[in-house]
């Protein structure tokens, strides 16, 4: 079993996280704990020049709104609040996911991703991103 999972979900596709987070549920056991992360895209600063506020504002409620959904998703689980947590991220996806694989002692990361399209030969294109560059154990699970 392992002892720190990372889950990257994407708030807004919750179906696609719902089996990967049973999985990292039954991997942590009785004793290991799942951080949720959600990463949202960075604004275009240049293109929204001059609007600062509205920036931070918009942020901040994306911010709020993922928080909300992942916790909904934590009520899913029969895991003590204490062993999850929450993280909201602005970034790309890959780059934050493997800068927190690195930096916060996870064992493993477990990802959602749909089944392939015709534009995603094998995985979809995060997953598969997240896989390529990991340096720990990276579970890919599909939805059904």
């Amino acid at each position: 079993m392992y002892k720190k999972i990372l889950m990257p979900v994407d708030v807004f596709e919750m179906d696609l996280s719902d089996k990967a987070l049973r999985h990292a549920a039954w991997l942590v056991g009785e004793e290991g704990e799942i951080t949720l992360v959600n990463v949202l895209p960075n604004s275009s600063r240049s293109l929204l020049r001059g609007f600062a506020s509205d920036i931070k504002k918009f942020n901040a409620f994306m911010s709020n709104e993922s928080e909300i959904k992942m916790k909904r998703l934590m009520k899913m689980l029969d895991i003590p609040a204490s062993r999850l947590r929450t993280e909201v991220r602005f970034g790309n996806i890959r780059d934050e996911i493997i800068a927190m694989s690195k930096t916060e002692g996870y064992d493993a990361i477990v990802i959602g991703s749909r089944s392939p399209g015709g534009t995603t030969h094998l995985l979809g294109s995060n997953a598969e991103s997240i896989l390529r560059h990991a340096a720990i154990p990276t579970m890919v699970v599909r939805e059904s």
